[in-house]
């Protein structure tokens, strides 16, 4: 067994602590200090040592990686235990066993294969099956309702278990790709409070919702990455924001997320290499990071956790449907014309109309117009079909509209802001922002 292996089943083991918490209560604490504490005084060096140290451990002569976890865990056993609103067990140890079970399944997999798909998906099958069974550990422990699919909330049912332990695996696979390997406290706290969030949601999950969002989603994923549409971290992301998507909103929800990311996608692709030529194309051969598809994808993200919420409060649910509508279509508005219209000549600034080089900023063509109005409109149609925006001609003209607005947002943004210090990514976001709004303005004016 190699020191990786070794290492990541310590950390599993760690991990594997949280499920105590209800039977310990108020000194679930206790382990993970005791863990820190063993860690940071009384292993410096020798075999113990080697095995478990991450990169930059070495450096300092402390185990700094495997401390800042049992620390971080010990906070949330900390805030499990508190009297008012505290952490949920089941949160609890659905994130601290996504984490060390992911790692040690990444490992088990990179003794194998060094290829990063394999990997991530090592970590995420991982990761997923250590969050059910904590989850089930702690129910077993608290005497929760049996987990038939009966009524007790999203946390004590079959599907409901499987999509937090997905949830939680997704969210831990994407946030450690963005930090480093000694910051494993970080994406411990993170999916925590994630799969809290989720729990507070208690969304309707279904075994057949849970089967096809996951099954979807993830041969979705692998045909992303196998294609170059997207990055594997642009891949994670595009997966978990699919999932919430059928999840927390539905199928109609999915249809139309995914629209964007697989026309978007193959639209990058598209005459690649002659965007490249004329300094057009999409950074990364195409393919899409996490950055980038957060910014498109971010307020319809958020759209669909209020959606979610509105179960829970008295508030009406359309507005939340028609801005995730509103700032998926302009995604998909903004992608296409840059895309299509990206390959002819004659571009002029949207501020002036004045002719101006291809890739400038705010720059567009006719043909680019085009293209982003037909995007729009089918982001629209797959709205008024499979989603909650009232009356599907008026709903659906709502979205076209939005995409447009959105889309012609976008080209202002550029011309006028884009820049050193205002980055694509970040006029992206302010752009399906605008379209959200003018889907939920318009919704005010013609169809409340």
């Amino acid at each position: 067994m190699t020191r990786r292996l070794r290492r990541a089943g310590v950390f599993a083991a760690v991990a594997a602590l949280a499920v105590l918490a209800p039977t310990l209560g108020d000194a679930a604490v206790a382990p993970f200090l005791a863990v820190a504490g063993l860690a940071f005084f009384g292993v410096r060096d020798g075999e113990w040592f080697e095995t478990l140290a991450l990169p930059g451990d070495r450096d300092d002569d402390r185990l700094y990686g495997l401390v800042s976890f049992s620390l971080a865990a010990a906070g949330l056993a900390l805030f499990a235990s508190l009297p008012r609103a505290p952490l949920p067990y089941v949160s609890f140890a659905a994130a601290t066993l996504a984490v060390g079970g992911g790692r040690l399944g990444r490992e088990l997999v990179g003794s194998r294969s060094t290829d990063e798909f394999a990997l991530v998906a090592g970590y995420v099958t991982g990761g997923t099956l250590g969050a059910i069974a904590g989850q089930f550990g702690v129910l077993a422990q608290t005497g929760g309702p049996e987990i038939t699919g009966a009524a007790g909330g999203v946390s004590a049912t079959l599907p409901g278990v499987v999509f937090l332990a997905a949830a939680a695996a997704l969210t831990a696979a994407l946030v450690r790709s963005l930090v480093f390997a000694r910051d494993a406290h970080i994406t411990v706290a993170f999916v925590a409070f994630a799969v809290w969030g989720f729990v507070a949601l208690d969304p309707n999950v279904t075994v057949a919702l849970v089967a096809f969002g996951l099954g979807v989603t993830v041969a979705l994923g692998y045909v992303s990455v196998a294609l170059g549409t997207a990055s594997v971290p642009g891949m994670l992301t595009g997966v978990l924001s699919a999932l919430l998507a059928v999840v927390l909103g539905g199928v109609g929800w999915f249809l139309t997320l995914m629209s964007f990311y697989a026309v978007g996608g193959l639209a990058s692709k598209y005459r690649f290499d002659e965007k490249a030529e004329r300094g057009v194309a999409q950074e990364n051969e195409g393919a899409r990071g996490t950055g980038n598809v957060l910014a498109n994808s971010a307020v319809a993200l958020a759209a669909v956790v209020g959606y979610a919420a509105t179960a829970h409060v008295d508030v009406p649910a359309a507005p939340f449907a028609l801005a995730f509508a509103g700032a998926t279509a302009t995604a998909m508005a903004d992608t296409l014309s840059s895309e299509i219209g990206g390959l002819y000549d004659g571009p002029r600034l949207v501020t002036t109309l004045r002719p101006v080089d291809p890739g400038t900023d705010g720059a567009v063509t006719w043909q680019g117009e085009l293209a982003g109005g037909a995007g729009g409109l089918l982001v629209g149609g797959l709205a008024a079909v499979g989603m909650p925006i009232g009356d599907p001609v008026t709903g659906g003209a709502v979205v076209v509209c939005a995409g447009v607005v959105g889309m012609t947002a976008d080209s202002l943004l550029g011309a006028l802001i884009e820049g050193d210090a205002v980055g694509n990514q970040a006029v992206n976001f302010l752009a399906t922002l605008s379209g959200a709004a003018a889907a939920v303005a318009l919704w005010a004016v013609v169809l409340r």
